[in-house]
């Protein structure tokens, strides 16, 4: 699996499957190798993964993140060897434990303490049996990883990492502690806006609900936020480290620093300048298109 060294990160909800299966095959025709489809109050995302990758024909389809409380690690396992299998392995796994609020008050799990949840969780599809066809090559499973013990686990039992609303810093950190030869996939948000103003509006209006969660304010801390960074929509110095607006040159400069703090592979997930992200925003992803390195 070739991911690239820039994909796209993309909630698609708000689409019909006919329009998601569209823009995939646009990204496709723009020479993308790699899409990042989300799970959250919609699809559930390994359905929607086969989905797109039956609708396409070269696109990598990674998910980012397949919630460990939405399944069993049998059902996780038997997912992930059968998409790779029917797809010529284009399927990339990411994993993650998601937010309390969101198991517990939403799923009705209880949260369990993420590092050793997520460990178990590996353990077990590790072991689980899987009796069909196997993919030609063994799949890979990239972990949801923000804070160093999580990293950690990601370089023990996963192939890398794909943290998710996090900075260069952040990126230089995380390839430290996973080492070399593990996968490191940061999301990265992008917004073409080169009006302050209008842009931090739209990108608060983006960011609210990720303030709203306590496993990233937790990381922004580690990386030396304070509260008062994440009080009122979030200060300027917030906003501008966790979306990068501007100009296509401007957005090119962050790419670079991700790469140059040892991401392999940066997932860029376009925001309206509404910060509205049911809107898609496809400007960036024709600036930006690369060429095919598969």
């Amino acid at each position: 699996m070739q991911l690239g060294k820039l994909g796209v990160w993309a909630s698609l909800d708000a689409l019909t499957a006919d329009e998601a299966a569209a823009f995939a095959r646009r990204l496709e025709g723009r020479g993308f190798n790699t899409l990042w489809l989300n799970e959250s109050r919609g699809r559930n995302v390994l359905v929607n993964a086969a989905w797109m990758l039956a609708s396409t024909k070269t696109l990598n389809i990674a998910t980012g993140i397949a919630n460990i409380y939405g399944r069993d690690p049998m059902a996780a396992s038997a997912a992930m060897h059968g998409l790779n299998e029917q797809s010529g392995g284009r399927f990339l796994l990411g994993l993650g434990v998601s937010h309390k609020p969101l198991v517990s008050a939403l799923r009705g799990h209880d949260y369990g303490k993420p590092v050793a949840t997520m460990r178990a969780y590996l353990d077990a599809m590790a072991s689980a049996p899987y009796m069909a066809p196997m993919p030609k090559e063994k799949p890979k499973i990239v972990l949801a990883a923000l804070g160093p013990v999580m990293l950690k686990l990601a370089a023990e039992k996963a192939d890398g990492a794909h943290p998710y609303c996090v900075t260069p810093e952040h990126t230089a950190e995380a390839r430290s502690i996973l080492g070399q030869g593990k996968i490191l996939a940061p999301e990265q948000m992008v917004m073409l806006e080169t009006d302050p103003a209008k842009a931090r509006a739209g990108a608060r209006v983006a960011l609210a609900p990720y303030i709203a969660m306590e496993n990233y304010c937790a990381n922004w801390r580690r990386l030396g936020f304070t509260d008062a960074d994440m009080a009122g929509g979030g200060s300027d110095r917030l906003i501008d480290a966790n979306i990068a607006w501007g100009d296509e040159a401007a957005i090119r400069r962050r790419l670079q620093a991700h790469w140059d703090a040892g991401a392999d592979h940066v997932c860029i997930q376009s925001i309206h300048p509404t910060g509205d992200r049911a809107l898609l925003d496809e400007r960036i992803f024709d600036l930006l298109a690369p060429a095919r390195t598969s």
